[in-house]
């Protein structure tokens, strides 16, 4: 899977560089998940470099935060992540006394990052689509899970263990969470069935810029938001859509974090700081047209914003979402041989 080989090559250029300098920060974070903008004043105000490093699923995050030779300062990882690697001493606890900007927050947002991050931005997963080749908008996961036969060969899902179960145990009326080996046994035989419809297991951020995959790619998985990245990548505004089915879905937060094992936790923690103060989360949901969990940063924002349904999910959709919990060890392992087996599959294909 594509994941697994960007992580072995992000830990290798991240044990290979030397531990970042007072001058030097490294952020490991998704593709075009920050306003650009924001790092670069920080390192005008402050003269400290921001290095990013890029992954594109939770599990090449997750092995990368977890070796002890990967440099990182700040992490970016989702409400699960900050706690289980909190509770495991690789994460700082973050409090309003070392990230100010903490006080922004409602505690219904931070309680969620476990004490050991900043709410970064949230939302939900669904059903991503080209608007010129889809014209009915996909209504139900089923869209994804069942496909009509002229998607056969063009839907990019996700090679995550969590997040690629979202769609077919939502439409069984299960659990995200699901651990049982029945429940997931049931999940597997919807993804194999639709396997013969799936062009890629890469993410779909990533699958559209290449050359030979990118333009065959009619729907996907994905999150609230990716429209927005995938329509700047194809310089087409507008082209790629997003929905959430009528079955509900996944409502999802990720926390901004910082490693126990920085060599500059201070300079770490003023980053952390700096993208969260109320200007900065301002800045960055309207740049990424994201939800800001920061209720200073809402305040800050336009009403035509706050109202657009495509950035903050109406009430009822939110009603019908379910957070993430943590998932057994051996939930998690089998979830992994299914995506594994269906990603090696379609390679091979």
């Amino acid at each position: 899977m594509r994941g697994a080989i960007l992580a072995a090559v992000s830990l290798t250029a991240l044990a290979a560089a030397a531990p970042a300098s007072a001058a030097t920060l490294n952020l490991l974070i998704w593709e075009a998940y920050i306003n650009e903008e924001i790092l670069a004043d920080f390192t005008g105000e402050t003269g400290i470099e921001v290095r990013q490093t890029f992954y594109d699923s939770g599990d090449a995050r997750d092995e990368i935060l977890s070796d002890p030779n990967s440099n990182v300062d700040v992490v970016v990882t989702n409400e699960n992540g900050a706690k289980l690697y909190g509770n495991r001493g690789i994460i700082m606890a973050l409090d309003r006394k070392n990230v100010p900007a903490l006080a922004d927050y409602a505690e219904s947002w931070t309680k969620r990052c476990g004490g050991y991050g900043v709410p970064y931005l949230w939302g939900t997963m669904g059903i991503l689509y080209r608007s010129d080749a889809i014209t009915t908008p996909p209504s139900s996961w089923a869209d994804i899970m069942k496909p009509a036969e002229s998607l056969r060969g063009h839907i990019a899902m996700y090679d995550d263990h969590a997040e690629a179960f979202v769609a077919p145990l939502v439409l069984l009326g299960k659990s995200v969470n699901a651990n049982d080996n029945e429940t997931l046994k049931a999940a597997f035989e919807l993804m194999k069935a639709q396997r013969p419809y799936v062009l890629t297991y890469d993410y779909v951020v990533t699958s559209i810029q290449s050359a030979d995959k990118g333009p065959k790619i009619y729907m996907a998985l994905g999150y609230s938001g990716d429209q927005y990245t995938l329509n700047g990548k194809v310089g087409a505004p507008g082209l790629w859509r997003y929905v959430v089915p009528r079955e509900g879905t996944l409502s999802w937060l990720d926390c901004i974090t910082v490693s126990e094992r920085s060599q500059n936790r201070d300079l770490a923690l003023k980053l952390v700081d700096y993208i969260s103060n109320a200007r900065n989360g301002a800045r960055n949901a309207t740049k990424l047209n994201m939800p800001t969990a920061s209720t200073a940063a809402l305040a800050l924002l336009p009403e035509d914003v706050r109202s657009d349904p495509e950035i903050y999910a109406a009430p009822e959709i939110l009603a019908k979402s379910q957070l993430q919990e943590e998932l057994t060890v051996q939930s998690v392992q089998a979830r992994r041989r299914i995506i594994s087996s269906l990603a090696q599959l379609s390679d091979a294909r």
